[in-house]
């Protein structure tokens, strides 16, 4: 079993900076992709940012140049930077990993409880 658990959400001023964190743990062989997705009230859980394991990342148009995904192939952590924050970043964040628990099994999702960001204007 894998187990993913986040931290680091919380209240800040449109402007401010926060830095969510993820930490996979459990029966892991290997980590193929983290990912970041942000869910609002009636909409779907959309894809903030994702990187792969070769460090190869993704960032969604609306966050690009303000935040930041890096991961610790070793202690199997992602992270988002996110800086200038504005209203419309809020939401629940959940952290997604793509994990292979044996070498010749396909990747398998998990994800965080999540965790809440709220932007002040």
């Amino acid at each position: 079993q894998v187990h993913l658990m986040e931290s680091g959400g919380g209240l800040v001023e449109a402007g401010g900076s926060l830095r969510l964190s993820c930490a996979a743990s459990g029966t892991i062989f290997i980590i193929d992709a983290m990912s970041w997705y942000r869910q609002v009230p009636g909409k779907q859980r959309e894809l903030v940012a994702s990187i792969t394991n070769g460090g190869i990342t993704k960032i969604d148009d609306s966050v690009k140049g303000r935040f930041t995904i890096s991961r610790d192939n070793a202690k199997n952590t992602v992270l988002l930077q996110m800086n200038s924050l504005k209203p419309e970043d809020a939401g629940v964040y959940y952290c997604n990993a793509a994990v292979r628990v044996r070498f010749y099994q396909n990747a398998v999702d998990y994800w965080g409880q999540g965790t809440q960001v709220a932007v002040s204007s």
